[in-house]
């Protein structure tokens, strides 16, 4: 029998971040292949490290699918916990601003997103996709326009409802649209089209659903 001088699991290099390295190659993985096909063996060959660090840092697959799902998220998570915080018009535009910075690196995830919505609901993906923006994102989605309507950001005129199916859209559709599509209309996701397309939304929503006076540079 082999004895081990260390803990069972433990990285054997404290200078390498694997928990890091395994959410990366774990996410490259679950948006180009179905998560049923996804092993935990491929993803820590793709990682280069042992197998056993999924257990150590995850505890399974779906931890780490979970692991991938939050931690993709947390940087739009941080900028709607400060419109919550406070609720002005740079707050909220900076969400957008974030979701397509971070989404350009992996134009995959929206679209991996949509897909897991559309599966049943005893589906593991849909229970801890779910589960996530139940824990995260839904609850802060409704304070933060509810603060919107209390702080007078919106225009009386305009549903805080649609207002929030019109803000998501703009954000979520260019990443999840059909890649035929993009291309029948010669558009390609491209850094500067995510960038003039951000600037155009925003416009388009400081002209139409936001006050006047709560415009800022």
């Amino acid at each position: 029998m082999t004895t081990h001088n260390r803990k069972a699991g433990r990285p054997k290099d404290n200078n390498i971040d694997v928990r890091q390295k395994l959410i990366e190659h774990a996410r490259e993985l679950f948006t180009s292949m179905p998560y049923d096909k996804v092993s935990n063996r491929q993803i820590a060959h793709r990682a280069g490290v042992n197998i056993a660090m999924i257990h150590y840092y995850f505890g399974n697959k779906e931890g780490l699918f979970e692991t991938v799902i939050r931690e993709t998220i947390n940087p739009m998570k941080e900028r709607i916990q400060m419109m919550v915080k406070d609720s002005s018009q740079k707050n909220f535009l900076d969400i957008m601003r974030t979701y397509y910075h971070e989404m350009y690196k992996i134009p995959q995830f929206p679209r991996l997103v949509f897909q897991i919505m559309h599966m049943d609901t005893s589906e593991t993906q849909r229970k801890l996709l779910e589960k996530v923006f139940a824990d995260i994102s839904q609850p802060m989605q409704t304070v933060m326009f509810d603060k919107m309507v209390d702080s007078n950001i919106l225009k009386p005129d305009v549903e805080p409802e649609l207002c929030k199916v019109s803000y998501f859209s703009l954000m979520a559709f260019p990443f999840i649209a059909p890649p035929g599509l993009l291309s029948l209309h010669g558009i390609e996701l491209s850094e500067d089209f995510l960038n003039r397309l951000l600037e155009h939304n925003i416009k388009l929503m400081t002209d139409g659903m936001l006050q006047p006076q709560n415009v800022q540079d």
